[in-house]
């Protein structure tokens, strides 16, 4: 499957609830690893996701663009909305903008991985700042104790004196 294909379906999935048809996107073993609720591998684990997002909202609206794609290796800007279920936002449209990244396989997801400024998407949800504050700060801790910061670190000793 083309990758704008590929993205067409992705969208379309998130906003229909169609949680089994997001996940046939992906391979057996295919992984979406969510900024906001970590990663989840496996078809079954990823339509669970996709029925969680409901819980906390509905009316999604995912806009990929600049879609580029190598081989194996996709990338695409996003702009992502949907009306909040949060008690502190409840009815409110919250909107922020991320970037994805896809490793493909045999024309299906194998990993799915994204980032977006998880400050604004709190802000727009109308949580209050200690709130956010805790949440950055357990995002960062796992992000720091994690493998990508431990490899830069190594990197970064050989490179930096």
């Amino acid at each position: 499957m083309e990758f704008e294909a590929i993205l067409d379906r992705f969208a379309s999935a998130v906003a229909a609830h169609d949680s089994p048809g997001l996940a046939a996107l992906f391979t057996e073993d295919g992984c979406y690893d969510d900024y906001f609720f970590g990663p989840h591998e496996g078809r079954d684990a990823i339509a669970a996701m996709l029925d969680r997002f409901y819980d906390g909202g509905e009316a999604f609206c995912w806009e990929f663009t600049e879609p580029v794609s190598r081989g194996d290796l996709a990338y695409a800007s996003y702009c992502f909305s949907y009306r909040s279920r949060e008690p502190e936002s409840a009815g409110r449209i919250v909107v922020f903008e991320g970037m994805s990244r896809f490793r493909l396989r045999d024309g299906l997801i194998a990993h799915y991985g994204e980032v977006f400024d998880r400050g604004v998407a709190f802000t727009a949800l109308g949580y209050v700042k200690p709130r956010i504050a805790r949440l950055l700060d357990r995002y960062s801790a796992g992000f720091s104790a994690g493998p990508a910061a431990e490899r830069h670190l190594r990197y970064r000793a050989t490179r930096v004196r």
